[in-house]
């Protein structure tokens, strides 16, 4: 797969990768180093091809299973978005589409269950109430997730790779 690194004076620590038109293309501060460089660019390509091998039928049967067990409605599709910057996971509740970030890739599966079935709360809860988060606290790692994404967020804001925060 083609490579292709741009540079940006504006940038001053965060890197960033995405597959446009068949070419990854990684975004790094231009006062990277060449070791540096070769780092971010080999794990960020590594990043970009493990979410497209990870395809959307998995992420649907993950969704139906915990839907499943947790007495949830399916959502009518669930699909990774590279588009989500912001935001974890989100959901069209109208139409009963669920995009994930595809930043979760990387994460412990546990976390995107808690993503997933954040999501499908809301075909039942469309707002953040206290009966939202009664049926997100149904899933068991629910709170050790939330703290993952607390922690990530603030990392990410801080450190190399700022990419959003949960909801």
């Amino acid at each position: 797969m083609e490579v292709e690194v741009v540079r940006s004076e504006r940038r001053k620590k965060t890197v960033q990768a995405r597959l446009v038109d068949g070419v990854v293309r990684v975004h790094i501060p231009a006062s990277m180093t060449e070791d540096e460089e070769r780092h971010w660019v080999d794990r960020m390509v590594e990043r970009v091809m493990k979410r497209y091998e990870t395809d959307d039928d998995a992420l649907a049967e993950r969704a139906r299973s915990l839907a499943a067990k947790l007495g949830l409605p399916t959502p009518a599709s669930i699909v990774w978005s590279d588009r989500q910057r912001v935001l974890w996971g989100s959901c069209t509740i109208a139409t009963g589409h669920i995009r994930i970030s595809s930043r979760l890739v990387d994460f412990p599966t546990w976390v995107l269950d808690y993503v997933i079935v954040h999501e499908l709360a809301h075909l039942v809860e469309p707002n953040h109430s206290p009966a939202f988060w009664e049926i997100v606290g149904r899933y068991g790692r629910a709170e050790r997730a939330r703290g993952f994404l607390v922690a990530k967020g603030l990392e990410e804001r801080n450190g190399e790779e700022r990419n959003g925060e949960e909801r």
